[in-house]
């Protein structure tokens, strides 16, 4: 039983991480054919940073602009609406039901929130652009801020912030030195989680874009494998994005598990 548990483990792997794999060895040969290996070459990589593919390069500076600007605002609103969830002083039905309306965006399909907030914008009158892709990116992001940031203060004293006050800190000098440190492994961990929901999201940009030429990633590859295939440049795009994320996710894990030592180490 334990031999079929680990080759399911493997299997389910290599299932996962085959295709990211083969991305990235196809990313080092120059074929236009995906799968086709014509020998060593790093000239995709090269055309990229020359700006050989300008659509393609446009498309990254724009995502990486709504990406950023999305980020921190998510952080911003979705950190805010945790600490003031946390602090709320009603009965705890409301906070509960406060917290499930936010739970809601979460399950609830990208299409709808697209078309609701497309509907909305058409309603108003509202040019759409890449502010309204931004605004309603953040939308999507918000919660999932929340949802980073809320479990924080299971982990944080109380009575710090009253200890705080009463030493002659102001409200926003005691959130700002006392709570947000506590808060920061969520906080990275939400910032994190919205560049890649951003990056990741479809449904929510094509329909919020406009008709002004705006493209992202994802949009770019749709419309990209509309005209009959990938441009070959993706490849080694999307390596570089797979390293930074694992770089990422590598310097995150090592400040947490060195934080959890500290922390041990102090409080025993």
């Amino acid at each position: 039983m334990k031999a079929l548990s680990r080759i399911y483990v493997v299997l389910m792997l290599i299932f996962m991480y085959a295709p990211i794999f083969a991305l990235i060895v196809f990313s080092f040969t120059d074929s236009p054919v995906f799968g086709k290996w014509t020998g060593f070459s790093l000239d995709l990589y090269r055309n990229i940073f020359n700006g050989e593919v300008p659509d393609l390069t446009a498309t990254v500076w724009s995502t990486a602009v709504i990406a950023i600007c999305v980020m921190i605002l998510s952080v911003l609103l979705g950190t805010s609406a945790a600490i003031g969830l946390y602090n709320l002083r009603y009965p705890s039905l409301l906070r509960k039901a406060i917290s499930f309306t936010n739970s809601v965006p979460l399950i609830n399909p990208d299409i709808i929130t697209a078309i609701s907030l497309f509907l909305l914008y058409v309603f108003l009158g509202v040019s759409r652009g890449m502010v309204t892709v931004i605004i309603s990116q953040t939308v999507l992001c918000t919660p999932f801020v929340m949802m980073c940031v809320l479990p924080m203060f299971k982990q944080m004293d109380k009575d710090l912030f009253s200890a705080a006050i009463d030493l002659g800190a102001s409200t926003f000098q005691a959130i700002w030195h006392v709570i947000l440190p506590q808060l920061r492994p969520g906080i990275v961990s939400g910032a994190l989680l919205t560049i890649a929901l951003s990056i990741d999201d479809f449904a929510v940009t094509l329909f919020n874009r406009g008709n002004d030429g705006l493209e992202t990633l994802s949009t770019y590859i749709y419309s990209d494998a509309q005209r009959g295939g990938l441009t070959p440049e993706i490849r080694p795009l999307f390596t570089m994005i797979v390293v930074v994320a694992v770089i990422a996710l590598i310097i995150v894990n090592i400040y947490s598990s060195r934080r959890e030592k500290l922390r041990k180490k102090i409080f025993g």
